[in-house]
């Protein structure tokens, strides 16, 4: 009955919006793909029943650890017949399959038995997202002879884009097909990275989530693991490769794109805002090149494919850094791997495999635009001097007792010491002599341009950008959110308006294109643990959320009946709202959003290449332009907080 409830709250919460939707015009879903096929009402009404009573008797073990196991086959059919999924008559048996699963796991585990966690082959599990707690299915092809007493190999393979590929069709392939790498003596794992946001934002928090839920149930050797996509699972192999290289004995990511203008063939005359230009920054791989020098990386292109592209762009990227791109291209071949030039790829990455990652290597370079992604084996960035802005940490251990480091645009690091204690540190010119028989780890803080050394942690005095806390308003949905919606009524009929479609409009999208549901309160029943453990996504204005009210004192913003002003934008409060990411003043450790979901939209996803952030920090939106697919109104405003953030 816990689901159930959610659900209910859910529609209870936004009943107020039907009729205002009447003036502001619904907006045309572009993923997942809309079917033409129309499911019959009979049947419909009987996948509807056994829907019902599967999750009736499963209700009782949401609390199991293995919930998620059981639960990803009835969320596939809930979501299918929402949305109408069914693509042709046969998707009819699948769901069928869904729920005699979800029957029959939830029967087992109430036995206290659950052998598919036992099973080789082809098995379909699951795990409980702590973005929005929803159920997220991943596949796994495990070798029927692979001893699984000893640390084995794990090959993370990213799948191609799939409009229609929702839940259930995933499911599916994941129970009925392989895939195409298959090695013998390791682990592949298929992440769903909700379905097809090119493995970004919640979507690559789903890979490293699999990651880590494949290494709690299985034996796997962490120095052994193994990156590899195509297509869209290429694009994404690209930038999670780059973005978390540490985690990964080597990648092969197979055509896909890699960075945005040059993808889009956008002319400078063409090009957005220079704040989305900015954040274009977030995915564009060529911003972490240096990141990939960490591992091997082994690309592939069809020669004839136009997503050679993306391995032509990085070949660039690896060259102006006095590196060479190892890239393969299959002779005559358009958009899929040649045979023999695949072959010739896995042998390479065995090759890797096998002899294992540097638990603690001696070379290490790390290059990040923001602190989202500043960790890279024993560097970690904690303040960059400006963010956006190319930041790098190269570091060497010349000997057991000497270190040298170069930066750029870094104010202060960590270093873990692994097993040195006393030895020479040489940091951009300046010259340490380090002992530090009790310490772990060394932190270091830059002024002008003289390096500081600190035995433990030095704590940031006030407000400033930290790891997990810097932006951009979609860094928020990457971690637990929570949206708290107004209780009251905004002064302005326009404003509420806005608030009550873009919200409804959020929540629709959330569960259509990011395949899980929200956590939703009104802000009167929002509590203390609730501040503790979630980033608040605060709907209304001052007058109608007790929440923005409670917090408008400390943040940069000034927002009455009359005016909003932020910056050096002041506008009237009639046909404006603000929309932010700020350090919640109720709990700084987590974000206060203003007004706000992802900020990319229906017309953006067209292309994984273009579902990328759309606004910075902050901006003030008129809302004389009606919420479309492309915007959620004017931006007359807009603007990135600074290192302390400020406007």
């Amino acid at each position: 009955m816990i689901r159930i409830s959610a659900c209910l709250l859910l529609a209870l919460l936004f009943t107020p919006i039907a009729a205002a939707q009447q003036e502001i015009p619904p907006i045309p879903r572009r993923l997942p793909a809309v079917s033409e096929y129309q499911l019959p009402a009979e049947t419909k009404e009987s996948l509807e029943k056994q829907l019902a009573v599967v999750e009736k008797a499963n209700a009782e073990l949401s609390d199991n650890p293995l919930f998620a196991d059981v639960d990803v086959y009835r969320k596939a059919v809930e979501y299918a017949l929402k949305h109408n999924e069914f693509y042709g008559k046969g998707d009819i048996k699948k769901a069928q399959a869904c729920l005699i699963m979800a029957k029959n796991r939830g029967e087992q585990l109430k036995q206290g038995k659950s052998p598919w966690t036992k099973q080789t082959g082809l098995v379909v599990r699951g795990y409980e997202s702590d973005i929005d707690g929803s159920s997220q299915p991943y596949g796994l092809v495990i070798p029927e002879k692979l001893d699984l007493t000893k640390p084995q190999p794990l090959y993370i393979w990213l799948h191609g884009r799939g409009d229609k590929t929702t839940d259930l069709h995933f499911i599916h392939g994941c129970s009925t097909k392989a895939g195409q790498i298959t090695p013998n003596d390791a682990i592949v794992v298929h992440p769903f990275g909700r379905q097809c946001i090119g493995f970004k934002s919640a979507g690559e928090i789903d890979v490293m989530d699999v990651i880590d839920q494949v290494k709690q149930h299985y034996n796997i050797d962490d120095r052994r693991i193994v990156l590899m996509g195509f297509s869209m699972g290429g694009a994404g192999c690209w930038h999670i490769g780059a973005h978390y290289a540490e985690n990964f004995v080597a990648m092969s990511p197979g055509a896909g794109f890699a960075e945005t203008a040059q993808y889009q063939r956008l002319k400078p005359e063409d090009y957005p805002p220079s704040y989305e230009q900015t954040l274009w920054k977030l995915y564009d791989v060529p911003n972490y090149t240096t990141n990939l020098f960490n591992l091997p990386v082994v690309a592939y292109s069809g020669e004839n494919d136009k997503q050679i592209q993306a391995a032509r762009v990085m070949e660039e990227a690896f060259k102006k850094e006095g590196h060479e791109l190892t890239h393969l291209i299959g002779p005559k071949m358009g958009h899929k791997y040649a045979p023999e030039t695949l072959e010739q790829i896995l042998a390479m990455i065995k090759q890797a495999r096998d002899e294992g990652q540097d638990s603690y290597p001696a070379n290490v370079t790390i290059q990040t635009p923001t602190l989202r992604y500043g960790k890279m084996h024993w560097i970690e960035l904690l303040e960059l001097t400006r963010h956006w802005e190319d930041s790098r940490v190269g570091a060497l251990w010349k000997s057991d007792d000497e270190l040298y480091v170069v930066t750029r645009n870094v104010a202060k690091m960590k270093i873990d010491l692994g097993e040195h204690k006393k030895f020479k540190l040489e940091i951009d010119g300046n010259e340490f002599e380090v002992d530090m028989p009790n310490n772990k780890a060394l932190i270091l803080t830059k002024e002008a341009d003289t390096w500081y050394v600190h035995p433990g942690e030095v704590p940031t005095e006030g407000l400033h950008k930290v790891p997990g806390l810097q932006g951009p308003i979609d860094d928020a949905f990457m971690s637990p959110f929570l949206f708290v919606l107004p209780s009251g009524k905004s002064a302005s009929e326009p404003v509420q308006e806005w608030v009550e479609f873009e919200s409804q409009h959020q929540a629709d999208r959330w569960q259509a294109l990011f395949r899980g549901k929200l956590r939703t309160k009104l802000d009167k029943d929002v509590t203390a643990e609730d501040i503790k453990k979630y980033n608040l996504v605060c709907w209304g204005t001052p007058e109608s959320n007790t929440l923005l009210k409670k917090t408008l004192d400390k943040l940069p913003l000034s927002w009455d009946e009359k005016e909003v002003a932020l910056g050096e934008t002041k506008v009237d409060a009639e046909h404006h709202v603000p929309v932010m990411v700020y350090p919640n003043p109720l709990n700084p450790k987590k974000y206060l959003v203003i007004n706000s979901g992802p900020t990319f939209r229906e017309s953006h996803d067209r292309t994984n290449s273009l579902q990328n952030p759309k606004l910075p920090d902050w901006a003030i939106l008129d809302i004389r332009q009606k919420p479309d697919a492309s915007s959620a109104g004017k931006v007359i405003g807009a603007d990135f907080f600074d290192e302390a953030w400020k406007p």
